[in-house]
């Protein structure tokens, strides 16, 4: 029997170096990183040069059309850097790395990289219809290049800029039901207005319907005009002070059972999906970092350790449900919040042994010329 695997192929401008890796999705266990491992070759003629792999994390925090008189809204920092060629004595190597070489021949070279589980995740900002250049946010690329040293100016012609994400998957097990209960007094008013709102879980994978469970018990002589309820996704960007700002992404707003007068009260769920679809034109919505040739979606809900983990060149993403009840101008609001996590589910289990009949299924990647900049996706 004979088993595919994909494998990402893409080749420097001048064609010497090749760059080969089995995924470009690593995933972030919280208490550890998925090792990025990848394979180089090289060519004959090229082997009287220095060939050093590095992992580039990018983040950008300003537009880039708002760049000016050397002004630069974007750091780079390298999170690990290895040389490949000439070869260390001793390196140890995974499987699919030992059928890479075997396949490939003589002139391959492998390279591992990890990266710190403080490392940010891959986010993107999205953009305004009438923004141009590349998106805020956090993306990461393995970047392959010949030089003097790992310092070195490189050469676009030998420079190769491939990238990868580092993404997080949802916990195997939910937390605890979230529920909530605010009560609202009025001044010069007897008895007290009661919201209660219950999510059925606490956990949710994209695409996932959220049943908000609401019950208002209406002590008061106030009338409960309408009801709102909505899914906030909420952006920290860790390097400035006040960088946390909060965005809708999906709402209902209903008058169903309204109004409701003092002594009553109503109970009713109301249904939120909140979607990239529906909020395509919004600017400033986080979404899961982007690759391309992929669609993306919103961004996942970012989990951390500990609070003290957060990476100052990181975007952390939160969600929560509101739910705000309109009691008129004298009556004012009373409105009620609960967090929730949001992401994907943890695909399933890849097949752990590389058979030596394997057959890898290359994606090539467009070449550059000397003269463009590097595409690094």
């Amino acid at each position: 029997m004979v088993f595919n695997f994909r494998v990402f192929k893409k080749c420097s401008p001048n064609g010497k170096i090749s760059l080969y890796m089995a995924k470009r999705d690593f995933v972030d266990h919280v208490v550890g990183v998925e090792p990025i491992e990848g394979v180089i070759v090289i060519e004959e003629d090229y082997k009287d040069r220095r060939i050093f792999a590095q992992i580039i994390c990018s983040f950008r925090y300003g537009r880039e059309e708002d760049e000016m008189m050397g002004l630069n809204f974007q750091k780079e920092l390298c999170l690990g850097s290895v040389q490949v060629y000439p070869p260390p004595e001793k390196q140890n190597t995974s499987k699919l790395q030992d059928r890479l070489i075997r396949k490939m021949g003589p002139n391959s070279y492998p390279f591992t990289f990890v990266l710190p589980t403080s490392a940010p995740a891959s986010v993107t900002i999205q953009q305004g219809s009438d923004e141009d250049g590349q998106p805020c946010g956090v993306t990461y690329f393995v970047k392959i290049f010949a030089g003097e040293s790992e310092v070195d100016r490189t050469h676009k012609r030998s420079t190769i800029a491939l990238g990868v994400r580092k993404v997080q998957y949802a916990p195997s097990k939910q937390g605890r039901q979230p529920c909530t209960v605010v009560r609202k007094d009025f001044m010069l008013s007897p008895g007290d207005l009661e919201l209660e709102v219950t999510l059925d879980k606490q956990l949710y994978h994209h695409g996932e319907k959220i049943a908000v469970n609401v019950c208002i018990r209406n002590n008061s002589n106030k009338v409960v005009k309408k009801i709102k309820a909505m899914v906030q996704q909420g952006v920290d960007v860790v390097l400035f002070q006040n960088g946390q700002y909060r965005t809708s992404v999906a709402s209902i707003e209903t008058q169903e059972g309204c109004p409701i007068q003092p002594g009553s009260s109503l109970q009713k769920i109301i249904y939120l999906i909140p979607l990239l679809s529906s909020n395509k034109e919004r600017r400033g919505i986080a979404l899961d970092g982007q690759l391309k040739r992929q669609d993306t979606n919103l961004a996942s809900t970012t989990l951390l350790a500990s609070p003290e983990d957060r990476d100052p060149f990181g975007i952390i993403v939160s969600y929560a449900v509101k739910v705000k009840l309109y009691l008129g101008a004298l009556g004012g609001e009373l409105a009620a919040e609960l967090p929730f996590v949001l992401m994907h589910p943890k695909p399933g289990r890849e097949k752990k042994m590389i058979h030596a009949d394997s057959q890898a299924e290359v994606e090539m990647f467009r070449q550059d010329t000397v003269d463009n900049e590097v595409d690094a996706y």
